[in-house]
């Protein structure tokens, strides 16, 4: 394992994350992921990455690194009550701290991260939890993750942030334009999840693939129309790069994570020991200069070919009334395409998603007119964006 170092600290290439034991990705046997950890640590892992709201995922963690824990890394977040609403009051703050503290087994957590933004709460506020925990001896850095552009402003101006968590990959990039640049410029490291597109670009996911029962790739918009065909694309251009070097997509894909400047580790969710090994052994190898250029230059003609269709394809879903079968994940899709199109800000379109989800607690009847009424909604959102662009382009 190769490391890198951070505000004086060595971290490993590559770390382990403990969201698949939330259950995101269908069910999961708790025993065979502590042996996952335990042979992460045996290979060179020394950061392993969990949350309050992942399940057992805290309690799991603490008991198969216990062995080891002062040789490794913990990091985990706060942010949202039992109930899903973000809160990241002090008050929330500190005592999530303490709770999961009791959970993970330890003294002290390496790395307490911001898991989500609380609007109602100012940023200094949450600040002066964070640095009291430090100041406690509870915690020994802090970090934040899925933030609005202007609080991750806020926070990296404001606090002393050690790292922000960052959803990169070769099909979701947004974070290079936005988010990387500002860390470099607060000196905050980057910590990369979701590395293989969660699973999109390891080779093993096909046109025809059937996601178990429970996984939450089903209505992922990574994964559905234009968005996984072109990240299939991707994925066979990260193969054939392998190819050419002995090493699998992806390999490849986490060696491109690397590549990208400020990135501290890339953190890697898999609950398989064979994955594990594999994903493990991206660590120290470059993709050479004029190859990686070139998969930029693909990138480059590859987001002209998705924009071009996610416009059509936003336009298809929105002008008629939503199909039963596929209602949900029709405006997941427009949810998420619009935000990547740059129609509508994350900020704007949450409380429609939450809105969404709620429809899953609804009769029938009533989800139905609820959806139609969030398509008529985004209908008219999306044509007041394209008449807007056609009047600047007068």
């Amino acid at each position: 394992m190769d490391y890198r170092y951070h505000a004086g600290i060595a971290i490993s290439e590559i770390g382990l994350g403990c969201y698949a034991l939330s259950g995101a990705y269908g069910p999961h046997d708790p025993d065979a992921f502590c042996g996952v950890i335990r042979r992460a640590y045996e290979l060179g892992v020394n950061l392993f990455d969990t949350a309050d709201i992942y399940g057992p995922a805290e309690t799991i963690l603490g008991q198969a690194v216990a062995p080891f824990r002062q040789e490794v890394l913990i990091a985990t977040k706060v942010g949202a009550r039992s109930d899903g609403k973000p809160d990241c009051s002090p008050e929330h703050v500190i005592a999530s701290c303490e709770a999961s503290l009791e959970r993970l087994g330890t003294s002290v957590i390496d790395l307490y991260q911001i898991h989500f933004d609380d609007p109602e709460t100012p940023v200094a506020e949450t600040l002066g939890a964070l640095e009291q925990l430090k100041v406690a001896g509870k915690i020994r850095h802090y970090g934040v993750g899925h933030l609005p552009p202007e609080r991750l402003r806020s926070y990296l101006s404001e606090g002393q942030v050690f790292s922000v968590l960052v959803e990169l990959s070769a099909v979701a990039r947004s974070a290079r334009d936005h988010v990387l640049p500002l860390c470099r410029q607060h000196d905050a490291g980057v910590l990369a999840f979701s590395v293989t597109g969660r699973g999109l670009l390891t080779g093993k996911i096909q046109a025809d693939h059937i996601f178990a029962e429970g996984d939450i790739r089903q209505i992922d918009p990574l994964f559905q129309r234009e968005r996984f065909r072109s990240g299939l694309r991707t994925a066979g251009t990260l193969k054939a790069i392998g190819e050419r070097h002995g090493r699998t997509p992806a390999q490849v894909a986490i060696a491109w994570v690397l590549a990208q400047p400020g990135v501290v580790c890339a953190l890697t969710g898999t609950t398989s020991m064979a994955h594990l090994e594999e994903n493990l052994a991206a660590a120290g190898w470059n993709i050479p200069a004029e190859e990686l250029a070139e998969f930029e230059r693909f990138l480059t003609e590859e987001d002209g070919r998705l924009h071009e269709a996610e416009v059509r394809e936003v336009a298809a879903i929105l002008e008629k009334p939503l199909p039963t079968s596929s209602a949900m994940t029709d405006l997941v899709c427009v949810l998420e395409t619009l935000v990547h199109l740059g129609v509508a800000e994350e900020t704007e379109i949450l409380p429609l998603f939450h809105r969404l989800l709620s429809c899953r607690r609804l009769e029938s009847d009533q989800a139905g007119h609820e959806m139609e009424a969030i398509r008529a909604k985004l209908e008219k959102r999306y044509l007041e964006a394209v008449h807007a662009k056609a009047t600047d382009q007068r």
